[in-house]
């Protein structure tokens, strides 16, 4: 059975009960909203799909910020999910809202308020054109930036437009409305709010509070229905910008957002955003392989030497695992392999994709940022690595090294040439069972275990891996080499002191 078609006439859109004045023109944007969230919660439907880790944290703030009909700002560090949230929030819209054709606006047809549109009901009476929007044409987004002007948010008078239509410039009919009156009778968010100038914060409050704005000299007053959200980095909000008293205490809520807070939730999300599937490879992440590219993510939010106020983001294990997974998918087609299965080497090699996401501080600068990632890499390895290995009984495979067996692993190797070379090591294969994995399984899959199990006894400084991916045993550390450079430094100091005389006053 057809829809039945949208009215399209002011008139047609009185007689429609659906639509009718009675039903809109008492309800603004968050009674609208407030009304289809009670639904939604009453149907125990998911708020905010794809968003993991808030259930229980940032989304019943929300929710209450909603049902509170208030304005929000998102704080969160980067990579947080701030913008996704705000723009997961028309879905707490209508399908369709009726508005008068061609207002720039999104006027009211029942409470109109530009001149134009006041102007053309007069004129046309119920046969004004009406026009219909959709839920994402009711959301305005817009990046704060130092150089965003009162013009660019709020509108500014045209003095091309009032020639030609030959109206006084003090007309409204002469204004050029900015981004917040087009977002009229719906969402306008602002992202990293504390990087908009003082001067553009209060024109802002003005607006949305008192209603009316001075623009070159000429009052203006635009009751907009709008529901404003805001993000903003919260070490920016004290520090690099600034958010005027006047605005931030008309901001209903302050809700703060969080990486994800366990292993699990970070992998459901990475999982979630990482392209892995692909065409050209049949591809087949092992879980280990998936939890230590989510702990180096959580070692560097740890680690002394990455600066905690601009964090990790979390597009940090995104881009990272698509990196191990294009080059698991680059070894697969260069030996004509139809399994890609990623190894540890494979994190290795996608280097470039987590340096660029981590700010260092001053100890992370000096000792360089390849080296840094390389560290957290591998103690993210070795923590992985006692999840399944803990218990396991590894002696022989370190005496098989012991005794001078070496082992490389090449992307220029395939599978089964690598494969071949682990045979050679006598209990290795014995030892992969906690991975699932047997030597009967597919030879990628094999051979990505066994350097799983390499990789984390080199993390653990019971073998050594040379730069060119070769494994042999763990060097002997000479005794004074061990030791402290400044424990040395004072035993010779105290064996000096006794040979020339004890010290004192004479």
């Amino acid at each position: 059975m057809a829809a039945h078609p949208l009215p399209q006439t002011l008139g047609e859109l009185r007689r429609s009960a659906e639509f009718s004045e009675a039903r809109l023109n008492t309800r603004t944007v968050k009674d609208e909203m407030r009304a289809n969230l009670i639904c939604r919660l009453k149907r125990k439907e998911t708020l905010f799909p794809g968003i993991i880790g808030f259930e229980d944290s940032v989304v019943p703030q929300i929710v209450n910020a909603i049902l509170s009909r208030q304005n929000f700002i998102l704080l969160g560090l980067r990579g947080q999910a701030k913008s996704r949230i705000l723009r997961a929030l028309t879905a707490l819209l209508e399908e369709r809202l009726p508005c008068i054709a061609g207002c720039e606006i999104r006027d009211d047809p029942y409470r109109p308020l530009c001149r134009r549109c006041r102007d053309l009901i007069a004129e046309r009476g119920d046969a004004t054109p009406i026009a219909w929007l959709s839920r994402d044409e009711r959301y305005v987004e817009k990046l704060a930036t130092p150089d965003v002007t009162v013009a660019d948010l709020i509108g500014d008078l045209d003095p091309i437009k009032a020639a030609r239509g030959g109206q006084d410039l003090a007309s409204e009919l002469t204004m050029h409305y900015g981004l917040l009156p087009r977002a009229n009778r719906g969402i306008f968010a602002i992202n990293e709010l504390p990087d908009l100038a003082g001067k553009i914060q209060v024109a802002l409050f003005n607006i949305m509070q008192e209603g009316d704005v001075q623009i070159k000299g000429y009052p203006v007053r635009l009751a907009l229905d709008v529901a404003l959200v805001f993000s903003a980095n919260p070490e920016d909000y004290t520090a690099r910008g600034k958010i005027v008293t006047p605005l931030k205490d008309r901001i209903g809520s302050e809700i703060r957002t969080h990486y994800p807070e366990s292993l699990e939730e970070g992998m459901a999300i990475t999982a979630q955003e990482a392209w892995s599937e692909r065409g050209a490879s049949r591809i087949e992440i092992p879980p280990y392989v998936r939890t230590v590219v989510e702990q180096v993510a959580f070692s560097a939010r740890e680690d002394k030497r990455v600066d905690k106020r601009s964090g990790v983001s979390q597009r940090l294990p995104i881009a990272t695992m698509e990196l191990v997974v294009s080059n698991a998918e680059r070894r697969a087609l260069l030996h004509g392999e139809n399994l890609a299965v990623p190894r540890i080497s494979d994190i290795y090699a996608a280097l470039p994709g987590i340096t660029g996401k981590l700010e260092l501080e001053y100890e992370g600068e000096m000792r360089g940022a390849d080296t840094v990632v390389r560290e957290l890499i591998r103690n993210a390895v070795g923590k992985i690595y006692d999840r399944y290995f803990a218990d396991v009984e590894t002696q022989q495979i370190e005496q098989w090294f012991s005794l001078g067996g070496t082992i490389k692993f090449d992307d220029d190797q395939p599978s089964t040439a690598a494969l071949a070379d682990l045979k050679r090591i006598q209990g290795l294969f014995e030892k992969i069972s906690p991975l699932e994995t047997t030597s009967s399984d597919a030879p990628p899959k094999v051979v990505a275990a066994a350097e799983f199990l390499l990789e984390g006894l080199v993390a653990h400084r019971k073998l050594s891996r040379s730069e060119e991916r070769g494994f042999a045993a763990q060097e002997k550390t000479p005794r004074s080499k061990e030791r402290p450079d400044l424990e040395i430094e004072f035993d010779d100091w105290q064996r000096s002191r006794r040979t020339t005389g004890r010290g004192g006053l004479n």
